[in-house]
Order: structure tokens, then C-alpha cells, then sequence
């Protein structure tokens, strides 16, 4: 059965939807000083291999705290905006402006941060969105690649997942610029994915759970057709000349886009993608998928050429839950088992992460980050050809962890429920 309303452009009173800055409305900043980075940049990796964590592993990191929101869920950057965004699960998109100053020390150049949190939100939807229990609420957040356009996904008040277009200003989202794209019928409160990505493709990505309940009651996570327990990929680029009177374009690539399931459907067998990611520099995907009650899993889908990775990918659930069968099912064709899994006891939810590309932590470099919402320790993976060589927690503890982030220098960060951002850094920036 396929879940799904189209609907037109949709244009709301600027009362609705963005709130106006306050003049003079900002809380006081948070400064950082790096440790000294390399006075010229290294060359990028292009490859999904690296070496083995070395020894010791976690004292080469830390949590830097750099702003306090409310219930923080989501993260994204801007391009050509110095700042990073942060949704709160209530409703609202804060913006934390970030200000760089650099100086030489010896043969090194030392970096200073200062991270400011604007107090007013720059989008406030809060009277739109349903945040009761714990899997609903403002859930993705996402820019286009060019920063013109912001995209957000939320519980609305009729229960309904939906996914939303803005057009941005110099710092906001334009009075009026509301566009609805895609609405999808739920029929539970949990399992509601959220996640928003931009792929290497240019294409936007949505994460969607299989619509809630315990054990896949509606069978949507082995049914390509529906968009519930899937990754969609669509084209949100429609030209307004177009006669197609869509608020998105499906691309030809996609899997079932000729039929045989609902052709914005990407990859399916998913329970709950709580975190998915794209790596940076090999367009490899990786997901973390919430496990039922036994087995948390993270899985990574291989590019080819740097695209079209999980195209058309079978997860498994729910006929399996993470490494093993779910009440018996047999395994499905062409299933894609999960990289790395772990008993659910040991937590309770997976978050997933992004693979880290940045330059301050070197000994990171292509390993893959994540951790677990209750357990809150942050874990690092590292993978060669698609088999794991290393897995190791790296010290760091973000109580209940909700998500992490990934600013333009490929730096990463976590997202805590009780309100801090963290930035993770080097020991002893």
C-alpha cells in the first residue's frame, strides 16, 4: 500500500512560520581555541579504507561544548553562511553563528572560534508540529547544496509525516516562501525516521521508519511500495516553467522508478533509520537502523564512482533484525546484512553518524562514528572493502544522544536531548 498525498505549493502568512530576529537578541558566546593545525591542508581521501584506530584510542578526543538548545535533534550547515543550524524537536531552527580568527605560531597556524547562539529561532513551526512521546516532533533538517533552499521534516498535527521547502534569505528562511512537497500517512506515534540528506547526486534524501507499532504490523518494511520503512530519494528542483504541476521531479536512477515498488522508494527493509549518512569523500551511505528489542545495527552501502549507493538495497526488516532472523523470517535476496551490530540490551536505540573527514583529528580519518541514545558513549568503526577491521568506543559520553552533525571542514559533532551541542575536538584544544 502506498502512503503518500502530493500537494501544491503552499504559501503561509510569515505569522506561521518565521519569527523575526529581535534586535540585539543574542546569548553570550562560547570561544574555543584549536590545538595547531597543519599550515597547509592534506591532501582528501578518496577512498573507503583506512587504517586500524591506533593505540590509545580515547585520549585523543573530547567534548567541547559550544551552545545549550532545547531538545537539539538535528544539524546542518549552510554554504557560504558561517554558522551551523541546530533543530529543536519542539519546532524551531536555531542558528549558532560561528567566528574564525587564525594566527601563526611558528611553523603552525592556530585557530580561534567563537560560537554564538542567536536567541530568536530563525523558523519557529512549533504550532505545526506534534513533539509528544519521544519519536515525534521537528525531526530533519537540511539545506540544498547551494544554501538557497532549507528543508525540514516534522510530525505534523494530523499525525502525518511531512516534509517542507523554504527559501532563504541571508540568514532566514523569506516571509511566505512556505512550500509543502511530500505528505506521508502514519499510523503510529513511533518510528518516524526524519533524517534529511543531500546525496552526492545532488538528489534529497528522507529517512522514513516503518510507521510505528512493535514487529512491522502493517508488513511496510518488505513492501518497496510503500514509503514507510524506506530511504526516498527525490528531486525537489521542479523549474517553475515546468507543466508538471508535482512539487518534485522522481530521478530516472531511481530504483522502482519504472515500477515494481513506489518510485520515489530508494532503499527499503528499515525499521526505524534513526541517522544515515553520506561519506564526503567516497559518497558511500551508511545507516544506523533501530533495532525491535535484540539487535541494534549499523549498515554501510558501497558507492560506485562516488553515487548511487543503497540503490535499491533490502535491509531486511522485518524478516531480519539486525545480524539475525526476526521471529523466525528468512533471510531476503540480495539482503544487505549490517557492517556492525550489537545486542539492544547494551543501550536501547542506535544514532548514527557520519564518517569523520576532518583535519584536527588525524588518527580518525575515514573511521565512521556513532553511538546509542541511552548508552550515550561514542563509538568508532573502521571498515576496508566493506569488512570491519576495528570498533572501539572513544571515551566520549553524550547523555542521551540524539544525533550528530557535520560542519563544511568535515568536524564533527553530537547532539544531546537535555540541550548541549557538542563540537568534538583533539585533546586539549
Amino acid at each position: 500500500m502506498r502512503r503518500l498525498l502530493l500537494a501544491g505549493v503552499l504559501l503561509l502568512a510569515a505569522c506561521n512560520a518565521v519569527k523575526e530576529p529581535e534586535a540585539d537578541d543574542a546569548l553570550p558566546t562560547t570561544t574555543l581555541v584549536d590545538a595547531p593545525a597543519p599550515s597547509e591542508d592534506p591532501a582528501p581521501s578518496t577512498t573507503t579504507t583506512t587504517t586500524p584506530l591506533p593505540q590509545p584510542g580515547p585520549e585523543h578526543v573530547e567534548l567541547q561544548e559550544i551552545a545549550v538548545v532545547e531538545q537539539p535533534v538535528a544539524f546542518a550547515a549552510r554554504a557560504g553562511d558561517p554558522a551551523l543550524y541546530v533543530a529543536e524537536r519542539t519546532g524551531a531552527v536555531r542558528r549558532i553563528e560561528i567566528t574564525t580568527t587564525r594566527r601563526r605560531s611558528g611553523s603552525s597556524t592556530v585557530s580561534t572560534q567563537t560560537f554564538q547562539l542567536e536567541r530568536s529561532p530563525v523558523l519557529d513551526i512549533g504550532d505545526d508540529v506534534v513533539s509528544e512521546g519521544g519519536e515525534q516532533g521537528l525531526l530533519g533538517l537540511a539545506f540544498s547544496t547551494d544554501g538557497n533552499r532549507l528543508y525540514v521534516t516534522y510530525t505534523g498535527t494530523d499525525g502525518r509525516q511531512h516534509l517542507d521547502e523554504y527559501q532563504m534569505g541571508a540568514e532566514r528562511p523569506e516571509s511566505g516562501s512556505r512550500r509543502e512537497l511530500l505528505v506521508i500517512d502514519d499510523f503510529a506515534a513511533n518510528h518516524n525516521g526524519g533524517q534529511l540528506a543531500f546525496g552526492p547526486d545532488g538528489f534529497l534524501y528522507w529517512g522514513m521508519g516503518d510507521g510505528g507499532g512493535a514487529g512491522d504490523p502493517d508488513g511496510t518494511g518488505q513492501d518497496p511500495g510503500d514509503l514507510l520503512g524506506s530511504i526516498l530519494r527525490i528531486d525537489p528542483d521542479v523549474a517553475p516553467e515546468s507543466d508538471d504541476d508535482e512539487p518534485y521531479a522522481v530521478p530516472d536512477g531511481n530504483p522502482f522508478a519504472g515500477g515494481g515498488g513506489a518510485p520515489e522508494v530508494w532503499a527499503f527493509g528499515l525499521r526505524n533509520p534513526w541517522r544515515f549518512s553520506f561519506d564526503r569523500a567516497t559518497g558511500d551511505l551508511w545507516i544506523g537502523d533501530v533495532g525491535q528489542g535484540d539487535r541494534e545495527e549499523v549498515t554501510f552501502l558501497p558507492a560506485t564512482d562516488g553515487l548511487n549507493a543503497g540503490r535499491g538495497a533490502n535491509l531486511g526488516w522485518s524478516l531480519r533484525e539486525g545480524d539475525e532472523p526476526f521471529e523466525g523470517g528468512e533471510e531476503p535476496e540480495g539482503h544487505a546484512r549490517p557492517i556492525f551490530a550489537y545486542p539492544t540490551g547494551d543501550g536501547c536505540a542506535v544514532t548514527g553518524g557520519y564518517v569523520y573527514r576532518g583535519d584536527r583529528i588525524p588518527q580518525l580519518v575515514g573511521a565512521y562514528l556513532f553511538g546509542d541514545f541511552c548508552q550515550g558513549e561514542v563509538h568508532a568503526l573502521v571498515a576496508r572493502d566493506g569488512e570491519l577491521l576495528d570498533q572501539r568506543a572513544l571515551g566520549l559520553s553524550v547523555p542521551n544522544l540524539t544525533s550528530f552533525g557535520e560542519d563544511p571542514d568535515g568536524e564533527l559533532y553530537a547532539l544531546s536531548h537535555d540541550g548541549p551541542v557538542y563540537r568534538i575536538v583533539p585533546e586539549g584544544a
